[in-house]
């Protein structure tokens, strides 16, 4: 058939509005030969009752069926048929039945059809009767036959047993018989009636039967690993099943079958009471065991909804949840059971574990940081070990039921898989532990010779166990699964590989330990590889080095004896940072530290539990040295606490102060307090020491003497401060000041250290010494302050170069400024000086003290004038200077004049130079004018100035000699121009001084030629003049300025003489306009030659102007122009 059949029509026209599909998708499925087949058999195939069309899940495209689809949750057309005819054009809107239903309700549909639809139908006689003999029988059958695969397929899919029905029933309603006549029809049929339930009871008996020997337990035995909510799922389904079979049981259309063999006395009633029997009991079972489990279900749930960390916590609680429901369920009481119960437990704790490791991702971390990941490892693993100890408290406590309660099965059939997935996880575990001990080796260093290329070494180990770990991480494979054999094969390469390092590191480690030559560097090496040294391959290669190590102990616990022997009874051994007396004690302490330090090399050792049966001869040896140094101490602390005793007698009876050799006050005994204190706070670190009566007075008030004597070494440094260093303008200031401290200091030599209240004396005498020497050592400061301002006065710059040529005044304002205002400053400090000295104003001592500071003042002052002179002849030295002054020849209407004024300047620069003296204020009271006059007053600064004053004259008249001899050019600018040109126009020259009358001769072209060509030469010689002299090596004389305005002043004066020609040449061009017929020369009434004063105009550098230039090419014709005179252009 093809898509034109008009069959088709219903089903197109439904599909199209149900699907929302477009025509041309209609036509390209049902074109499909596949499609075309299976609608060609359901139209002309009576058998086939319905027909199926859906969207297919996988690629959204229509699909049809005769059977009912499979998991499709979209909406299904079904299409059934109502009768067995052939469907053609003409009936087949009259027995299709189009329906749209939900994907899982089709079965349901086809059950409706059948039996609200198709078998009221068959059994209806009015209907019937119009068919052919058996035809009605056949399609009911058909039709029944039909329903009851759906209805079993029904209840298969969601779990249940469906039971069905003998058809001869319905042929019973199709016939309307009773069968209770006894007529042969009667009786055959009453015979096919009970063969029919006989068969029905047979079927129900077996799917019964089947239904009731399934097991839990069966995924277990076929090898499946179940979960816990499997077996909750099968007791709740099979309450369920259990339910809905005796629900069939009970149906009227089973009573009727019931009531037929009944009657029957059928060998199959027994069978069926049987059958309703076993069911009863399979429903009180699954109840019972579904009401038992619903605790354990909710508490594995709740453990489900946990975070990992805490399901260790819960175990118990787990695990009584599933002893009681041995205690409280006699169905469940059967070791099978409770088993398969464990098993599915601990199948669901290791998937929770694998999850909970990230299964693929679990050996990520195995390269970069494996601590984390090995935390999550051992938290699986004490998880499900404590999963294993709950158990076997739980047997346990089974045993006070009696042995009808017991657990009494094997463990290894509960844990047998999770004992195999802890083997797993401890193989994990390992490669874990052991690559986070190996991560360790990338800090590892190695000391002494060759130290650094076994560190190398080391380092290359770790490199290649990286490359190993990256190996490992990268396989394709999940490290969680037991059964996963790849990862097995990998983890054993790995372990290969880790054996090899091991050996490289013995090598190593073999090494280090020979080096090692006391057993606190093997101690070192010990607790830097402790890490790798329980490794069992490791341990075993190096035991003999350990062994040598505790050998070592015991040559050290000898050697300290020895050393002990040896020098107990030399003063120079023992320690010269503690008291000399208290030396020996201190001298023991260290030996019974040395000791000690070697027993604890010797318990690092011991961690590595080598068994080596010198651990009691160690011991044994130490407790030997201890007992031997702790005899020399009690004696040694008796001796010294005598000698202690009675230095402190001695101490207690001394003065405080007294005279050295030097005459000057200190601290009597000085360095004997300083021993005796150092000895009492060693007793005070110690508890073990009894002191004697004057030792223990002394340790009673060792701080209020500590506190004393620190007093009174200040007072001491102080008073020498004080009388020290003194100038001799200070001395009269302070004489009574020190008179007052000496009496003072000297009172202080009546007390001893045992008087009473020495600390406040002490004190009392501290504050006065200390208000003086304060005052003092700030007025002595601030003479310091004083003198720095001073001396750095002579240290500044108030002249400078500019480069390497020119002189250049320094920030002048700001080098005043700073002058004034530390003078300002010196005046301060005076003032301050005044008032700490308590000094009157008048006294003869504090006006010499001023002056004292003003000699100071003036001296920086002096120095500072002296530098800046000497600078000044330094550079003015023709023999040993360059350019440091520069001025400027000028042109003005007087003449040449210098620019500043040679000599000038440096005058006003002298001056400058004594003037910064006068910033600063006197200082000295009797000592009149400022230091500017006493500066000047000086004969050395006056030498100085005289001779710089002589160079300056030199130059200056070197100067106004240079501008004499450019006086030469004076005419040009002192002439009369105007006067000049009207000479030259009378007589085509410059009269002289002594010409009076002179014939006129009014000048010709030459003439004018010759007076621009000797224009022409005055440039060039002007041009050639140096445009820099120096003078003297030091003076610059600049003659630009000067070139340039004679330059312009040459230019002025050719200038007169080509505007006549331009003028000439005007006027002629003029008249040649206005006589165009004449000849050129003859019409021309000008003196020269047109053309010829074009070309002498062009030649001295003049050009016509645009409109002279328009009108000479359009009214005249120039000749070629004769050879013009040379020129150079400026």
């Amino acid at each position: 058939m093809d898509a034109r059949d008009e069959r088709l029509d219903p089903v197109r026209s439904f599909t199209l509005t149900s699907f929302r599909l477009e025509e041309e998708r209609w036509r390209q499925f049902v074109s499909e030969e596949e499609n075309q087949v299976i609608f060609s058999s359901f139209f002309n195939t009576p058998d086939y009752k319905n027909l199926f069309l859906c969207r297919d899940p996988e690629d959204g495209g229509l699909s049809v069926g005769l059977d009912p689809p499979q998991n499709v949750q979209t909406k299904v057309i079904c299409v059934s048929r109502a009768g067995r005819e052939v469907i053609t054009s003409e009936n087949v809107r009259k027995i299709l039945i189009i329906q749209e239903v939900e994907g899982e309700d089709a079965k349901s549909f086809i059950i409706a059809v059948s039996e609200e639809v198709t078998c009221p139908l068959l059994i209806n006689p009015e209907t019937s009767r119009r068919w052919a003999v058996g035809l009605a029988e056949e399609a009911l059958r058909s039709t029944e036959q039909q329903r009851n695969e759906a209805l079993v397929m029904e209840a298969q899919m969601e779990g249940g047993t469906f039971l069905t029905y003998p058809d001869a029933l319905h042929e019973d309603q199709l016939h309307g018989n009773t069968f209770t006549g006894d007529t042969e029809e009667g009786k055959s049929s009453h015979t096919k009636l009970l063969h029919s339930c006989d068969s029905t009871i047979t079927e129900w008996v077996k799917l019964v039967s089947d239904f009731l020997q399934q097991d839990s337990s069966q995924p277990v035995l076929d090898g499946l690993d179940p979960l816990p909510s499997d077996e909750f799922n099968f007791w709740r389904t099979r309450l369920k099943n259990l339910h809905l079979i005796q629900q069939q049981l009970r149906s009227s259309r089973a009573q009727q079958v019931v009531s037929v063999v009944q009657r029957a006395d059928s060998v199959y009633w027994s069978s069926l009471r049987d059958l309703y029997s076993e069911v009863q009991e399979g429903l009180d079972e699954a109840q019972d065991l579904t009401e038992n489990l619903d605790p354990v279900q909710g508490k594995l749930e709740e453990l489900e909804r946990m975070e990992y960390q805490q399901l260790g916590d819960n175990m118990a609680a787990l695990m009584e949840e599933v002893r009681q429901v041995w205690i409280r369920s006699d169905f469940y009481r059967r070791p099978c059971r409770v088993v398969v119960l464990l098993q599915e437990i601990c199948n669901l704790f290791i998937q929770m574990s694998r999850r909970f490791l990230h299964e693929e991702e679990v050996m990520a971390g195995l390269g970069s940081d494996p601590g984390p990941r090995l935390d999550d490892v051992t938290l699986v693993i004490w998880t499900l070990q404590t999963l294993k100890e709950e158990y076997r408290w739980c047997r346990t406590q089974l045993e006070q039921y009696g042995d009808t309660h017991h657990w009494d099965f094997p463990s290894n059939l509960v844990f047998f898989n999770l004992d195999h997935f802890l083997l797993h996880l401890q193989r994990i575990q390992e490669v874990f532990s052991v690559s986070l001990k190996l991560h360790q080796l990338d800090s590892a260093v190695l000391s002494g010779v060759g130290g650094q290329m076994w560190t190398d070494v080391v380092q290359q180990v770790y490199q290649d166990f990286l490359g190993h770990v990256t190996v490992l991480c990268d396989s394709n494979c999940d490290p969680t699964d037991p059964e996963d054999q790849s990862f097995q094969l990998h983890l054993n390469h790995f372990w290969v590989q880790v054996s090899d390092l091991e050996r490289r590191l013995v090598s190593v480690l073999s090494r280090a330990f020979e080096d090692c030559c006391a057993s606190s560097s093997g101690a070192k090496l010990v607790k830097m590889f402790g890490f790798l040294l329980d490794r069992p391959l490791i341990q075993d290669q190096l035991r003999p080095h350990l062994t040598r190590l505790e050998a070592l102990v015991l040559e050290e616990l000898d050697q300290t004896e020895l050393l002990f022997y040896s020098q107990r009874e030399e003063p120079n051994a023992f320690s010269r940072f503690t008291p000399s007396d208290a030396a020996g004690l201190c001298w023991t302490e260290q030996l019974r530290l040395r000791a000690e330090n070697s027993l604890d090399h010797y318990r690092t050792l011991q961690q590595l539990d080598l068994d080596s049966g010198v651990s009691q001869l160690v011991l044994q040896r130490f407790q030997q040295i201890v007992d031997l140094l702790q005899d020399f101490t009690d004696r040694e602390r008796s001796s010294w606490s005598c000698l202690l005793d009675s230095d402190c007698e001695f101490i207690l009876k001394q003065p405080l102060i007294q005279n050295n050799q030097q005459g000057m006050l200190g601290v009597n005994c000085s360095h004997k307090i300083q021993v005796l204190l150092k000895e009492l706070r060693y007793v005070s670190r110690k508890s073990d020491v009894k002191l004697r009566p004057h030792a223990a007075q002394l340790f009673t008030c060792r701080d209020d003497i500590t506190q004393s004597y620190l007093s009174l070494s200040h007072m001491v440094s102080c008073y020498e401060q004080v009388a020290s260093d003194v100038l001799p303008v200070e001395l009269p200031l302070i004489r009574d000041q020190l008179q007052d401290l000496n009496q003072n200091l000297s009172e202080l030599q009546r007390y001893t250290w045992s008087s009473e209240g020495v600390q406040q004396v002490v004190e009392q005498k501290r504050e006065r010494l200390l208000l003086v020497h304060s005052s003092v050592s700030q007025a002595r400061a601030n003479m310091a302050a004083v003198t720095r301002i001073t001396q750095e006065w002579a240290e500044l710059h108030l002249l400078q170069r500019s480069g390497d040529s020119l002189l250049e005044v320094s920030d002048t304002e700001q080098t005043y400024r700073r002058i004034r205002e530390e003078g300002e400053e010196v005046l301060r400090l005076t003032q301050v000086n005044r008032s700490l000295y308590g000094a009157e104003v008048s006294s003869e001592s504090w006006i010499r003290y001023l002056d004292h500071i003003d000699d100071q003042v003036q001296n920086g002052l002096f120095q500072l004038v002296l530098r800046s002179l000497t600078f000044l002849l330094d550079n003015m030295n023709p023999q040993s200077c360059s350019v440091f002054l520069t001025v400027s020849l000028q042109l003005q209407e007087t003449g040449s004049v210098f620019e500043p004024s040679v000599g000038v300047g440096l005058s006003d620069l002298l001056q400058s130079i004594y003037s910064v003296a006068s910033l600063p204020l006197r200082v000295s009271v009797r000592r009149h004018g400022n230091y500017q006059v006493s500066l000047q007053q000086s004969p050395d600064l006056s030498a100085l100035e005289q001779e710089v004053m002589d160079r300056l004259l030199q130059v200056k008249e070197e100067a106004e000699r240079l501008s004499a001899g450019l006086d030469r050019y004076a005419y040009l600018w002192q002439s009369d121009r105007r006067e000049v040109m009207q000479e030259f126009l009378t007589y085509s020259r410059q009269l002289g001084d002594e010409e009076v009358e002179v014939e006129e001769a009014p000048p010709t072209l030459k003439d004018f030629q010759r007076e621009i060509e000797s224009l022409h030469r005055l440039s060039r010689e002007l041009t050639h003049l140096d445009d820099v002299i120096v003078l003297h090596s030091w003076l610059q004389v600049d003659l630009r300025t000067f070139k340039d305005s004679l330059l312009s002043v040459v230019h002025e004066w050719k200038h007169l003489y080509t505007e006549h020609l331009l003028d000439s040449v005007r006027d002629s061009l003029q008249q040649v306009t206005h006589h165009r017929d004449d000849d050129e020369e003859s019409s021309s009434s000008s003196s020269f030659p047109l053309t010829e004063t074009i070309f002498l105009l062009e030649a001295a550098g003049v050009e016509l102007p645009e409109h002279l230039s328009a009108q000479l090419g359009s009214d005249i014709t120039v000749a070629p122009p004769t050879p013009a005179p040379t020129q150079e252009v400026t």
